[in-house]
């Protein structure tokens, strides 16, 4: 259980300015034309503002997974029954999933924490934390209390103190959560101010009239909750959120609030993430993200974000599975800027190229 009141309103630490002029400096004398890498520059560069240090490395990254069930599922929007939250939580600690696949194969720490399924006991393996036995209907009523919504929060601090503990200098966080798709549009519109069919994508695999389904949902919802305007970041995630998603929330301020950089994975955790930055807007500067979700809404939140993610492979799984795919290319990327020679170094003459 969580161990204390967790403020998510205390300040972010700031960025290393001093590492990232360094960062840059080493950039541009590198044995390459200037921008030749694209993306893998900049990303390293804002890494080392974040670690303050010119040549940043991941060595211990860490995965937490957040779980919880959704009362929205009542309302008909998921092509898969919720007992798939539950068998899926046996999986990843089984090593079955994908992202328990990824984690293995990338030598990444990986945990399970029950922030609300509706399991009735606890699962071996999965940490048993629960805000309670899956969210409310939030066509009905707000998915969650307010202690309900502090109490997941700050579950998502305690992992990143345990991330932090084992020495971990990158968090990634996951989900899984059979109608989470419908939580997380159902957010997004709240906190963006637009309808639901702006948002509602296919999730686990809904025809186009299930997603218009979804779409009218997530809009007596936020009829419901009289959310126009757009609510602040912490009642809209009371109101509309997840378990699971409240728990990501909180751990992206923690990391941000404790220096740790994120990783964020695709349309759930984005959608966690900007409510994070409403709640606190230093939370922003110490987010990196992973891939552009095929889930449609996702297009929505980054920019939403001024965000510009690593990959596009139409990955639309979850579970973190994208932010574990664009790890080794974020690990690499701080190989190459540090393990590049400069032109001083090698003895390379510098000059004007296309970079072609």
């Amino acid at each position: 259980m969580p161990h204390s009141n967790f403020n998510t309103q205390n300040p972010t630490l700031p960025l290393n300015e001093t590492a990232r002029a360094a960062a840059r400096l080493r950039q541009d004398s590198l044995t390459k034309p200037p921008g030749s890498l694209g993306r893998l520059e900049q990303v390293v560069i804002e890494l080392a503002a974040m670690r303050g240090r010119e040549k940043p490395r991941i060595e211990r990254p860490w995965i937490s997974i957040f779980a919880g069930d959704h009362g929205i599922v009542a309302e008909g929007v998921s092509a898969f029954p919720q007992a798939v939250t539950q068998q899926m939580l046996a999986n990843f600690v089984n090593g079955g999933a994908a992202i328990s696949v990824l984690a293995r194969a990338a030598g990444v720490p990986l945990e399970v924490i029950d922030v609300g399924t509706l399991a009735p006991a606890p699962l071996p393996g999965v940490l048993w934390a629960k805000a309670g036995d899956g969210s409310a209907n939030f066509c009905q009523e707000p998915a969650m209390s307010e202690a309900q919504l502090a109490h997941c929060l700050a579950l998502g601090r305690d992992a990143v103190e345990r991330a932090l503990a084992s020495g971990g200098d990158l968090f990634i966080g996951g989900e899984m959560g059979i109608g989470n798709t419908t939580a997380a549009a159902a957010l997004s519109c709240a906190l963006l101010g637009l309808p639901g069919r702006d948002l509602a994508g296919p999730g686990t695999g809904l025809d186009a009239g299930g997603v218009s389904h979804k779409a009218e949902v997530i809009d007596r919802a936020l009829a419901l909750h009289g959310f126009l305007p757009s609510p602040p970041g912490s009642e809209a995630l009371r109101c509309l959120g997840g378990f699971e998603i409240a728990a990501l929330a909180g751990a992206y301020i923690a990391c941000a609030q404790q220096g740790l950089p994120v990783l964020v994975d695709g349309f759930i955790t984005t959608a966690a993430a900007l409510a994070a930055c409403r709640m606190n807007p230093g939370a922003r500067d110490w987010l990196l993200f992973a891939h552009a979700s095929a889930e449609p809404g996702h297009a929505l939140l980054l920019a939403a974000l001024d965000a510009e993610p690593l990959l596009r492979l139409e990955m639309r799984l979850g579970e973190g599975s994208g932010a574990a795919m664009a790890l080794p290319l974020l690990r690499l990327a701080c190989e190459l800027h540090g393990g590049m020679a400069t032109f001083a170094e090698a003895g390379v003459s510098g000059g004007k190229s296309d970079g072609n």
